[in-house]
């Protein structure tokens, strides 16, 4: 057992890639060594600006033997009758470079044949590992390689040096063109010479002599932590984002954190506009008080262990001085206008060719979200539709912004900054930053009601149009985001608590889309069909994240609820079903009851005869019938699907007990129709709440 050490040393590595590299490099190489079946203790993988490296410690030195079976033709083709080798026995022996004496009998299920064992010895693992980590770097996900100079080899950067060692043991090799050593580098300031590495077990500790930190994840912990410390100086939160602190680690070999600040004044500009400009373009880790409000100072992750770091401060705050600068700017001069003064430009700005301008959108969002703010009031809620016309009017203004212009990420944000300003009612100011939520999958909803209008009628009012212009989404493509869309129309309907019909929704959109000049929407049913079957297809995709069962989403989508809230009210209910010890014999009794109706060749009657109750088992069912219609009907009106359920789970008894005593298809038509009755009740009162048939329990 013994410690391999790979390196490959190159220029800068991308900084947004260098994580899944290092990943994807490690991953292929632990595939290629069980693929091999090299065994190993443990896999290390470093990553730093620079460099990517493996360290495996404890790896076998080579491959175990095998024994390998070769199988020939059956023993009575393989010799005659006097025992003796046929041609077919010495072919087979000849083409393995034996002699006919050396063939042995081999058993199997089907007879006996000749053949050969012999062993196979393993590959020594320095032989394997050059290929190993060739096909490793080969494999990696790089969009685009580069070639350096003459070079026929190909990587993400041009590469300059590479370890390949067997403890203090150079492996000769030559990977990415390069001739392997035991020579790293280090800092490309502090150590930038070449080193011997005496052992690959000193990789680590080596580069940090020479100031770089090669463990990734370390590097990281290292920048949090002094983060964390210098906001606590200040009594601040820094801001850190995941794929911020991603890409930071990724650009320095030796971490050194330090603080600067900006002048207060520029705590006027909106604070997304600053934070937005700060990451994106320094990728400084900004700071706020506990509220969350932004203060004065900014964090920086610098790779020099600088003797006066206040130089390096004072150049960073001159460098960003000129971009906060310039959000202040695009914020000053928006103000010279009114936010609705902005709309005036939507009147010539294009949504969408064949579904006309951004004002026009507006206009239609105005009329459905005014719509379903009146369908909101008609349940007590305290919406004004006035205030929810005007903030659609509003909602798409702050596009035609110098700061959304310049900041796109700041849409509908930059619109609450200037409604505010501009003394618009808060329901109005807030709504404008509401209408894009949720932007992602498990991101927070709109908070107000008007907020809730507005989210709702912008997707609908997009989904509706780009089906009609026969742009619905297909396969991975999804340029318009609709299947997001969709399922933030659900989530927004389900969560809050929004008994609204899909159905009413949809068709009110599409009547958006009619004007004095007619319709831009040519196939209303068409796409009226086509955007409810879409919504409802999301269902599945929404609940399966949240852990649901296929086959509890079937079952309620076989009954088709078109309110969303009452599809999940349905949901949560049959999930509770399936607990019940009952559940499974209930499925599949309603499975019986299923077939045995689809098969039936006549109309079967709506009512029981109960004269024609002859049989015990099916009086007892019938009467149990009787009290689970009775139990169920106040149970619908309130929606209590759960308790629906679980009444209904009180028929298990007698339904098995007919099917055990009771021939449905009796000879005698009359009996036949009134048991096929009695079944389709028994179907009727389960398909109040879900097809349970469906469900594989």
């Amino acid at each position: 057992m013994s410690t391999i050490l790979f390196e490959l040393g190159c220029e800068e590595l991308p900084p947004k890639s260098l994580k899944p590299l290092r990943d994807a490099m490690q991953a292929s190489v632990i595939e290629q060594l069980n693929e091999f079946n090299i065994s190993f203790d443990s896999i290390k993988a470093f990553a730093a600006p620079r460099r990517l490296a493996l360290q495996i410690q404890g790896i076998s030195d080579k491959q175990p033997d095998r024994m390998e079976q070769k199988r020939g033709p059956a023993i009575k083709a393989a010799f005659d009758a006097d025992g003796n080798p046929t041609r077919a026995a010495m072919g087979f022996a000849k083409g393995l470079g034996i002699d006919a004496s050396e063939l042995v009998t081999i058993n199997t299920d089907k007879g006996d044949y000749v053949g050969y064992e012999q062993t196979i010895h393993g590959q020594a693992t320095t032989e394997l590992l050059p290929t190993i980590f060739q096909a490793a770097l080969d494999n990696l996900p790089i969009a685009k390689r580069m070639r350096t100079g003459a070079s026929r080899d190909e990587f993400v950067r041009p590469v300059q040096w590479t370890v390949l060692m067997q403890d203090d043991a150079v492996i000769d090799a030559t990977i990415q063109g390069h001739q392997t050593s035991n020579q790293t580098r280090g800092h490309r300031f502090h150590s930038p010479d070449y080193h011997n590495i005496a052992h690959a077990n000193d990789y680590e500790e080596l580069l940090t002599d020479l100031k770089v930190v090669a463990d990734f994840d370390k590097r990281q912990t290292m920048i949090k932590n002094q983060v964390k410390a210098l906001a606590d100086e200040v009594n601040a939160d820094a801001i850190v984002p995941q794929d911020l602190l991603d890409e930071v680690t990724a650009l320095v070999d030796y971490p050194i954190a330090l603080r600067a600040s900006f002048e207060p004044r520029f705590l006027q500009v909106p604070q997304e506009a600053l934070i937005s400009t700060m990451q994106a373009d320094q990728k400084y880790f900004c700071l706020t008080d506990k509220a969350g409000k932004l203060q004065p100072y900014f964090i920086f992750i610098t790779n020099i262990e600088s003797k006066d770091p206040n130089q390096i401060i004072e150049g960073n705050e001159k460098v960003v001085r000129p971009r906060l600068a310039d959000a202040e700017f695009f914020f000053l001069q928006d103000q010279k206008q009114p936010l609705f003064a902005l709309t005036e430009s939507l009147k010539t700005r294009v949504f969408q060719d064949k579904l006309g301008t951004i004002w026009e959108k507006s206009e239609r969002i105005a009329k459905l979200a005014a719509f379903i703010a009146t369908l909101m009031q008609q349940q007590d809620r305290d919406i004004s539709v006035d205030e929810t016309v005007r903030a659609a009017m509003l909602s798409k203004a702050d596009l035609a912004s110098s700061l959304v212009g310049e900041y796109p990420e700041l849409q509908g944000i930059a619109g609450t900054y200037y409604a505010r300003l501009n003394d618009e009612p808060e329901a109005v100011a807030t709504s404008l930053q509401e209408q894009y939520l949720p932007k992602f999958s498990g991101d927070i909803l709109p908070q107000t009601q008007i907020g809730i209008c507005l989210a709702l009628a912008d997707r609908l009012d997009t989904l509706v149009g780009i089906f009609a212009i026969d742009q619905a989404p297909t396969g991975s493509k999804d340029p318009f985001s609709l299947r997001r869309s969709a399922i933030g129309i659900l989530r927004i309907l389900i969560e809050k608590q929004l008994p609204i019909n899909l159905v009413a929704l949809v068709e009110q959109a599409i009547k958006g889309y009619s004007t004095s000049d007619g319709s831009k929407i040519t196939k209303m049913g068409d796409t009226f069909t086509q955007v409810m079957a879409f919504l409802n297809s999301r269902y599945r995709a929404m609940y399966t994240e949240q852990g649901v069962s296929v086959d509890t989403i079937q079952a309620v989508q076989a009954i088709n609820p078109h309110m969303p809230l009452d599809f999940d009210q349905r949901i949560r209910a049959v999930q509770a079903f399936s607990e019940l010890p009952q559940a499974s014999m209930l499925a599949d009794s309603n499975k019986r009851v299923a077939n045995i109706l689809a098969k039936s060749e006549i109309t079967v009657a709506d009512n029981v005869d109960e004269a024609l109750l002859s049989e015990a088992a099916e009086q007892n069912l019938y009467q149990a019938v009787q009290q689970a219609q009775e139990a169920v009907e106040p149970l619908l009106e309130q929606a209590d699907y759960t308790q629906i359920l679980q009444t209904l789970a009180s028929l298990d008894g007698p339904l098995t007990q007919f099917f055990d005593n009771v021939m449905v298809n009796s000879d005698d038509a009359a009996l036949k129709n009134n048991r096929l009755a009695l079944l389709k009740q028994v179907r009727a009162l389960f398909l109040t709440v879900a097809d349970i048939s469906e469900l594989q329990l």
